[in-house]
């Protein structure tokens, strides 16, 4: 045997294994003062961590055996609530709430960990061990968590009162209810309930009113206005028991965690916009059958605000019960005002102005009432996350169609047919300059005071139109944030009331200026927005669905960059072709004297262009 130079002779001979320094292992012993100094040092220098486990003298991983860990802790920890929650038969949700009141605290990550289980310096190793991205939502961590606790005790104390305190969260399928004939009849009379009301018969009125169409002119937009609408509200409506999500949930899946909040700001303002118009329109007719309008207006959009708000606060089930026999005696006065005042429809005199004037005018009509029916698109789902997700599409699409076109139709007609009389009866000329509501009055007329005790019908069953919104808008709410998401949804729509009540003080006097311009500037957004959803579904998602689980995580959401784009670029179609009272577009203008609202349609096809070929890059190099 040879000996290496310099060796010592009389030593033993050596194994060429042991030569190098033995690796040693970690161990649960606590780590010393060195060890975490060290490893935050390698934390700020930006070091992978399977790095800082072999210099640590942690088992070796390999970058893919590291990235491989990463994503199984990522599945753990996203799917463990869940786990726990079949186990032991309550909601992941409530589960996850109570372990905040247990002393847990959340990381951005949706990790959970025990507070102060490790005794002194653990605070030290999390703050280590914390990628440095997170330490924005640690740092806010116990602010989301005392508001968390405060109003998950909040909202067990509405629970006692039968209040529903569910906000945006998935409603799972073991949560969802069984149906019966009544359920699925439910979806029809809904929608029934809500627009066989006296806001929609004030916007029939906006075509011999208005745009100074002919009866059959306006009767003709108005139906198929409401027909193309209807069809989109329709199909979105599908989509609550399918997934479980709300509307504009659900729209996340297209849009994105980010540019899906301007949706929900558009849509709150929509939806507050109703509610404004709805209490202008019921406080016109209490105002109109007191005696010797002794009741002001103001008087009456307080009463419509506070009943709608009591109703829309207990929650779905109240509000699902209430819709489901408000139709009845909306149906019976509707009848009854139209029996009673169709001796004073004008259905001869035709349309007013050269052919180019008059096809601007429908073309703006028929937009108008297409907006009204569209605009249903965003909330449409929300009513029905209860359902079971094997409930049938073609069922829920067809009753809400049914409804939506029924209702909408009788309405839209009664409203036509008062204000075709304006030209030839001068006390509805007289009504009319009062108010819309005071026309809905006048036709009562010749039933004298039961007429006005119809009329008092009319006025609340504005609360039915009233409701839908005023729900969804606190839902919509707190769709916005993190923050706005622990805040329930009684108190938002308690915000959202009170911002519609001062604001329908305050416009009670404009209701046909809101009315031309309002409707129909929320009618392009709409569009646009279900161009991107639609492309998304059957271009991009035909064959690989949707994981209705990721609904809240941003990091799998899409990024929403082309959706964006494709949604700027629709609202620049809308605008220079958008005809209202404020603005005409330079396309608009090329047809007739007052121009000719495209907006809804150009927006829609702009959009629906841009979005494929945006949304195929963004796939291609984001992955999302």
């Amino acid at each position: 045997m040879s000996v290496a130079p310099n060796a010592d002779p009389g030593a033993a001979p050596q194994d060429p294994a042991e030569t190098s320094p033995k690796k040693k292992g970690r161990t649960n012993t606590p780590w010393t003062a060195e060890e975490e100094q060290r490893l935050k040092v390698m934390r700020d220098a930006g070091k992978s961590w399977s790095e800082i486990a072999k210099d640590m003298h942690y088992a070796e991983f390999g970058e893919d055996e590291s990235i491989a860990l990463r994503e199984a802790i990522k599945e753990y920890e996203a799917n463990k609530w869940k786990v726990i929650g079949q186990k032991v038969g309550k909601p992941a949700k409530d589960l996850l709430d109570y372990g905040v009141l247990m002393g847990y605290q959340f990381d951005i990550m949706g990790q959970v960990e025990e507070i102060n289980v490790a005794g002194p310096g653990s605070a030290e190793k999390t703050e280590a061990l914390t990628p440095r991205h997170a330490d924005d939502g640690n740092a806010r961590a116990p602010i989301r968590q005392h508001l968390r606790g405060y109003m998950k005790r909040f909202e067990d104390q509405l629970v006692e009162y039968n209040i529903e305190a569910r906000g945006i969260e998935r409603v799972e399928e073991n949560e969802r209810h069984v149906l019966s004939w009544v359920a699925y009849l439910q979806v029809f009379l809904l929608w029934v309930s809500i627009n066989l009301a006296a806001n929609n018969v004030t916007l029939g009125m906006l075509g011999p009113a208005v745009y100074s169409l002919s009866f059959r002119d306006s009767a003709l937009c108005s139906v198929f206005g409401v027909f193309v609408g209807s069809l989109a509200a329709a199909w979105a409506a599908t989509w609550g028991p399918v997934s479980g999500n709300r509307t504009l949930v659900f729209g996340r899946y297209a849009m994105g965690w980010w540019p899906s909040k301007i949706i929900v700001l558009l849509n709150i303002i929509q939806m507050i916009g109703y509610c404004l118009i709805d209490c202008v329109v019921g406080g016109q007719i209490l105002s109109a059958v007191s005696p010797n309008y002794g009741m002001s207006v103001a008087v009456g959009i307080v009463v419509v605000a506070i009943i709608t708000w009591c109703i829309a606060t207990f929650g779905i089930k109240i509000f699902h019960y209430y819709e489901r026999f408000a139709f009845l005696p909306q149906l019976i006065v509707i009848c009854i005002l139209f029996g009673v005042s169709a001796n004073k429809y004008d259905l001869e005199t035709p349309s007013v102005g050269n052919s180019a004037t008059i096809v601007g005018n429908r073309l703006s009509f028929f937009s108008i009432c297409l907006s009204a029916a569209i605009t249903y698109a965003p909330l449409a789902a929300d009513f029905f996350v209860y359902y079971p997700p094997n409930t049938p599409k073609v069922i829920s699409f067809g009753l809400t169609f049914l409804g939506l076109m029924l209702s909408f139709t009788m309405a839209f007609l009664v409203g036509i047919g008062l204000a075709s009389g304006i030209g030839t009866d001068k006390a509805y000329s007289d009504a009319w300059n009062v108010g819309a509501g005071a026309l809905i009055v006048e036709g009562f007329s010749p039933v004298k005071g039961f007429g006005k005790f119809c009329s008092v019908i009319v006025a609340l069953g504005l609360i039915s139109n009233t409701i839908p919104p005023t729900y969804s808008a606190g839902i919509d709410f707190q769709i916005l944030g993190r923050y706005a998401e622990l805040v329930p949804r009684i108190v938002w729509n308690t915000i959202g009331v009170i911002i519609y009540t001062v604001c329908a003080l305050a416009g009670q006097s404009h209701l046909s200026e809101i009315f031309t311009n309002f409707l129909a500037l929320m009618g392009y957004w709409v569009a646009i927005w279900l161009a991107i959803l639609l492309e998304e579904r059957y271009i991009f998602r035909r064959r690989s669905g949707y994981n209705w689980a990721i609904w809240d995580d941003p990091t799998k959401l899409p990024i929403g960059v082309a959706a964006f784009v494709a949604f700027v670029v629709g609202w620049v179609g809308a605008v220079i072709c958008m005809a209202q009272v404020w603005y005409i577009g330079p396309l608009a203008k090329l047809v007739g004297d007052y121009g000719a609202d495209m907006g809804n349609y150009v927006g829609f096809s702009w959009g629906a262009l841009v979005y494929p070929p945006l949304r195929y890059l963004e796939l291609r190099f984001i992955g999302r």
